[in-house]
């Protein structure tokens, strides 16, 4: 049997800290640093396609005889793809593994590249737009849970924020990258640009990549090995006979295997680990609905959800309305565009980092006052000092683009309003992995999901508030919906430990 995984002495064992072989959480540093490293570099890729395109579309509309609403459709459904997708590739993980759902979906994300990059109508253009989207949507989906497979719940505040760094990072470096490319060569080597990107990022997944998915720790995983169990599929015993596997023969190994109930808190029974290599489920196994429904059955991931959206959604209409702005009143071309817009991204990037390290510096001050005792919603409690200035900033960038002053204002207020927007949710999103023991990588799924919903809704509407509202009247309202997402934050902080507790009770009845 392998060497048990050391634990903090007041760490209560869960379906996380299952007896696996070649255990992930007990690899060296250099060798997470290194998945850790390839996960963030694909997310940077990916941030970099959401709107590379933007300096492009004027060529675009041009060459291939587009609307400016056929290309307005081309990005929005590329996010909304982005983001709904990752319910199938979040599925397909929990039971096929990381490394599969990695090299499946960058290959599509590549191979939908080539098609745009050659074609020859729009209509063709924005169906493989949404390939892409559907392709890259992997990486949002499970490199998450993938830094959640290999680091302990003191650490992911920390990782998470380096990870989160690299996508946030990405659209602001879009718009830099597309507008040199477009205006030295033309739209399309934007396209070619992201295949070549696309395939060195496969190659590096298909020989460096160690996957570090653990069927033993995934609640998916158990509960559709259960259902062959219990139907009778299992047609070979555990120890090699011919018989089928006994409730009772079961029962002793998984005595013999796991922790005592009352050291688990995962509410399904864990499947031994002979059973398991018994038994190999395949993709008709993959059924996304029944985690998801279990999810959001639990009110702190709904309230957490909303937020975590829309500071998605602000995100994204920032950055599309920004280039309006600076166009029209400042008339920017896209490479001086995306060169003030980079102020966002580093913003983000920084916020995302400070505010990692200081959610498990807070999480760990916490548990020392509660006696070595944590629980997640103490990591909520390091938004706060993020909370005081992010609408404040959010204001202030309204009015600087609505009176037009000097760049350098805009430039700044849009660092502050990244920093604050992303410290706030680098806990947020570690607070999601450590609220859904076994079910990191469908939590962050769903998570995707409500960000690219709302951000495609940002994007449909985002133009005309900015023409009825002006910037100022627009990101005025905009400080007051992240007020409104600050709010469910705090609620969830105070009430969260209560509902999540409860949810996990009624699920422990429904399955006795």
């Amino acid at each position: 049997m392998p060497p048990a995984l050391p634990l903090e002495a007041n760490i209560k064992l869960d379906i996380e800290h299952t007896v696996v072989e070649d255990d992930p959480r007990i690899w060296s540093t250099a060798r997470k640093n290194v998945i850790l490293f390839i996960v963030s570099g694909a997310c940077l890729v990916v941030g970099l396609s959401t709107n590379i395109q933007n300096p492009a579309n004027a060529q675009i509309e041009q060459q291939l005889h587009a609307t400016p609403g056929q290309i307005s459709l081309s990005l929005s459904l590329f996010v909304l793809v982005q983001g709904i997708f990752t319910v199938i590739w979040s599925a397909i993980s929990e039971i096929k593994g990381r490394k599969l759902v990695y090299l499946l979906s960058l290959a599509l994300f590549t191979l939908g590249s080539v098609v745009v990059a050659v074609s020859k109508t729009i209509g063709l253009m924005i169906v493989m737009r949404v390939i892409q989207g559907a392709g890259s949507s992997a990486v949002f989906a499970i490199g998450g849970a993938t830094l959640a497979d290999i680091y302990e719940p003191r650490q992911r505040g920390t990782m998470m924020g380096v990870y989160y760094s690299a996508p946030l990072l990405g659209p602001s470096l879009g718009p830099i990258l597309g507008g040199v490319l477009t205006q030295t060569l033309s739209w399309r080597a934007v396209f070619w640009f992201l295949v070549i990107l696309g395939g060195v990022i496969f190659a590096v997944f298909l020989f460096f990549f160690h996957d570090t998915f653990r069927r033993e720790r995934s609640l998916a995983y158990q509960n559709a090995l259960k259902r062959h169990v219990l139907e009778h599929k299992l047609t070979q015993a555990v120890r090699g006979d011919e018989n089928p596997v006994s409730e009772k023969k079961m029962s002793e190994e998984r005595a013999e295997e796991q922790p005592t109930p009352k050291d688990v808190e995962a509410q399904p029974v864990v499947i031994p680990g002979a059973a398991i290599k018994e038994v190999k489920l395949s993709l008709p196994d993959v059924n996304p609905f029944p985690p998801y429904m279990r999810i959001l059955s639990h009110r702190n991931n709904v309230i957490i959800f909303i937020p975590a959206g829309l500071s998605f959604a602000f995100s994204f209409s920032t950055v599309y309305t920004c280039a309006r702005t600076l166009a029209t009143y400042y008339n920017y071309d896209a490479l001086e565009t995306g060169l003030v817009l980079l102020s966002y991204g580093i913003g983000c990037m920084i916020g995302s980092i400070l505010g990692g390290r200081w959610s498990d510096r807070t999480l760990a001050r916490l548990r020392a006052a509660n006696g070595g005792v944590s629980f997640p919603e103490m990591r909520l409690e390091s938004t706060k000092i993020a909370m005081w200035w992010f609408p404040p900033s959010i204001i202030g960038y309204a009015w600087v683009c609505q009176e037009h002053v000097h760049i350098s204002a805009i430039c700044v207020m849009l660092f502050l309003a990244g920093f604050f927007s992303v410290w706030i949710y680098a806990s947020t999103l570690a607070y999601i992995v450590d609220a859904n023991t076994g079910r990191s990588s469908s939590a962050l799924a769903i998570n995707s999901s409500i960000r690219g919903v709302c951000a495609f809704v940002a994007a449909e509407i985002a133009v005309p508030l900015q023409d009825a509202m002006g910037d100022g009247g627009f990101y005025t309202l905009w400080a007051g919906i992240m007020l409104l997402a600050e709010l469910m934050i705090l609620l969830v902080l105070y009430k969260g430990k209560q509902w999540r507790e409860a949810s996990i009770e009624k699920e422990k009845e429904g399955s006795g």
